[in-house]
This record gives C-alpha cells, structure tokens and sequence, in this order.
C-alpha cells in the first residue's frame, strides 16, 4: 500500500482505475488527492500510454503520468487473461472507474451489469468521448476532436482569425470533474439505497455544458455565435486591452465599475460620452470604447493601470505567463505547486478544514509497483 497516510475526508473508500491518458486519470487524481485508495490497473509492459508523454524528468518520469497518477497504487494486468484477478479487486471496491470505448467492457464480460452481479454497492463510472447512448457513441475521441464537436473551438479566437483550440485540454478536464462529482453523487444515493449505480459521463457533454453565453446566444436567437477574442458576448468593457509593455485585463460588470474604471485611468469623461451610457450603448459601440481605452491606457505600463484600477475596486489583472502564475505568492499561499516523488506538480484545489493539503505528496507509480502485494491482499 502506498505510504501516504490516508486521512483525508474520502479515507476508507477504495476506488479502481482502469483509466488511462487524461480524463479518467484526472477523476482519479481527485479522489487519490482527497484520501481515496486508488488502484490504478495498467496494460503489463507498456503501462498507460502517458508514461511515454513528455515532458520528462532527468531520470526519464514523465510529468505528464506523474500529475495525474500521483498518490495511486499500480497493478499490471491484461483484463482478458487475468480477469479473475480483477474481479478480486472490483469485489473490493467502492467503485470502478473506465473510459474505454463504449461496448469494449461488455465485450469483456466487465460490464456493469456483470459486475453488479458481483459487488451490488459498485459505483461502475465511465467517462468516454462521447457516451454510452446517442449515434456518436463509438466515435474515436481526443480532447482536440471533441472541443471541435461541441463547438468550443468556433468561439475561440480573435473575429478575423480560424478557430483555435483553447490552451489547454478542457474536454478531458472538465469530463473528470463532471466524472468525480457524480460519483461522489452515486456514492451518497448508495447510502439511502444500498445499491450503486452506472454513472455515464461524456467528454462531448461536458464541453456543451460549458459553452455558457454562447450556448445561450443559439438557444435564445438561433444565431451562430462568433469568436470575440478575449472579449465578452454581452459585457463592455471586458476582455483584454494594450498598455505600454503588455497586456491587462479589464472586467468592468456594471455601470458602477466602469465609471470608476474610467476615472480610475483618468478619463471621467468616457463614463458620460452618451455612446457608452448603460451596458447596452457600450455593446454596440465596444470597437469604438476599445480604442478610445487604449489610447489611454497605451501611455501607462501595465503594473500601474492595474495598481489604479484594483485601487479603485475595479477587477482587472495583468495577463501573466504560465511562470508568472506558478511562482505568484497567491499560487504559493494556496499550495498550488506541490512536490511528489521529487518532481514539482500541480496541487489539490479543493480546501477542506479540517483536513490536511500536504505540500508533499505520494509518487505516481511505476508500473505494477503494487501488484505483489496487491494480489496478496486480494487474491484471485
């Protein structure tokens, strides 16, 4: 068993991870980060493909396996030939958790109707591209094809510019956050019912879902919503404006905020221009309210329009680079960067009192380092 104490507030639950990449290894993060015991059942020999994405430690560990399998236990299993010992470890379990193509596990005889026979209390997760019902169900799927499907890369980026995709993996992330929480979810109803539960969660589902006011832009008009940059559909200001040495975001959400906003920058007069009275004008003047910022603020350097406008209760931040971010001391405050097995990683969001956030954590796994005693502990 791993060293890491488990004292976390999901101590005692016993999750199996057959997950591999990134979502369903990210859901599992979560649970193993909270004080789950995760076992995490990995291919003999070759292990999860992410074992061989970089970017890589001096001893040849990738960042990549180690964010996301950190604080797990690991066992080298072929489902086919050692079924049986799986089946051992399922019977064990509080759940299960997969992202193979929808069809794979049944095809196995690992379904979650076999395995409900077995373990009745099993919550049986499956995280997939693009679910277990629907015509796209057995669709191939990486987080770059389904952002294209759900059309999250039609809204980002500059208007006159192609669709991009967003900086990083947001239809594998948000799949293992919607996975997590509704495990946790079938886990309470377990309480009340004595029975678990399928839970279907889809990469393609979870990126709809987050298409926020450009979702709501079809349903209310059926317009095609276009890209705008940094910008927001319905708000002005907001987005990113140029100073002298970089780039600095302004929020200003009402009326309030931006006639502090513009006296803040000292331009009062901005706020009385009848084009920009009210949220409305500002909208369908923002080319016009956008130059007329800049102007401004392109005489200033960033450090000192954010010091003013923060000074003046206006949200707003300096667009940072990912280093910026890491090293801040807000990062460091909120133990965003923890060491596990020597290697700098990404930290746990979630902040519960009462219960420690250690900035050093348990390794990821090498491959089938628990599975001698695992299959002691859980024998075939």
């Amino acid at each position: 068993m791993v060293s890491e104490d488990r004292t976390g507030p999901l101590a005692g639950l016993v999750v199996v991870d057959l997950t591999r990449v990134l979502a369903g290894p990210f859901a599992g993060l979560l649970f193993a980060d909270l004080g789950a015991r995760v076992i995490k059942v990995e291919r003999p020999g070759s292990g999860d493909d992410t074992r061989g994405y970089g970017p890589f430690a001096p001893d040849g560990r990738s960042y990549y396996f180690a964010r996301v399998n950190r604080g797990k236990e690991s066992i080298a299993l072929d489902l086919r030939a050692d079924r049986d010992q799986l089946l051992a470890l399922v019977r064990g379990a509080d759940v299960l958790l997969e992202n193979f193509r929808p069809g794979v596990m049944d095809r196995l005889g690992l379904g979650y109707d076999a395995l409900a026979e077995i373990g009745p209390r099993l919550v049986y997760a499956s995280i997939s591209g693009y679910g277990q019902s629907g015509p796209w169900r057995d669709r191939p799927a990486y987080d770059a094809t389904v952002q294209a499907a759900a059309g999250l890369m039609s809204i980002t980026g500059e208007p006159d510019g192609p669709p991009v995709r967003p900086g990083t993996s947001i239809a594998d992330l948000a799949a293992g956050l919607y996975g997590f929480g509704a495990v946790l979810a079938a886990l309470h109803a377990r309480e009340r019912t004595g029975r678990g539960c399928h839970v279907d969660v889809a990469m393609f589902d979870a990126t709809v879902s987050l298409l926020e006011g450009a979702a709501l832009e079809t349903l209310a008009t059926g317009a095609t919503p276009a890209r705008v940059g940094s910008a927001h559909r319905t708000i002005a200001p907001f987005g990113s404006f140029s100073a002298r040495d970089g780039q600095l975001v302004i929020c200003a959400g009402n009326d309030e905020l931006f006639v502090r906003a513009c006296a803040a920058i000292g331009s009062p007069a901005l706020a009385t221009d009848p084009r920009y009275r009210g949220n409305s004008a500002r909208i369908a003047h923002v080319r016009e309210l956008t130059a007329d910022l800049e102007a401004v603020l392109g005489a200033g350097d960033v450090a000192h329009w954010a010091a003013a406008l923060e000074a003046a209760g206006v949200p707003c931040a300096p667009v940072a680079t990912v280093p910026e971010a890491l090293g801040s001391p807000q990062a460091a405050a909120r133990r965003l960067v923890v060491t596990a097995g020597g290697l700098q990683l990404p930290g746990q969001v979630a902040k519960l009192s009462g219960y420690a956030d250690p900035a050093v954590r348990t390794a990821a796994p090498e491959l089938d380092e628990h599975g001698q005693s695992l299959r002691s502990e859980f024998p075939a």
